[in-house]
């Protein structure tokens, strides 16, 4: 039997159970919980830089999206809050979209 200890969706038990297999899990506390929303965060991200379509791309995207929502709700807040704040860091900074790479400074 392989040992994950990861995180994972809420159905993938019932999913592993509709094939006939055994498994284990545990519920994990608030600490642990973010812990692995965290690493999670990260096998998501190296997916999404691993995937070689835009399908895949789209595919990573939304699970790491999952991830964000669930962390937020974690830290008292809502995908919406954040999106809030993302909108406003974005009139302040900018967005990504001009596709800028900033070289060096000079002081």
């Amino acid at each position: 039997m392989p040992t994950y200890n990861k995180l994972v969706r809420d159905k993938i038990p019932q999913i592993i159970e509709s094939k006939g297999k055994e498994f284990s899990t545990k519920i994990l506390n608030d600490k642990d919980y973010i812990k692995y929303l965290k690493e999670k965060a990260y096998e998501e991200l190296d997916e999404y830089c691993e995937a070689e379509t835009d399908g895949e791309a789209v595919e990573e995207l939304a699970d790491l999206l999952e991830v964000v929502r669930a962390l937020s709700k974690q830290h008292g807040s809502t995908i919406e809050e954040v999106e809030k704040v993302r909108k406003v860091k974005a009139e302040k900074r900018g967005r990504f979209q001009k596709k800028v790479f900033l070289i060096k400074v000079d002081d």
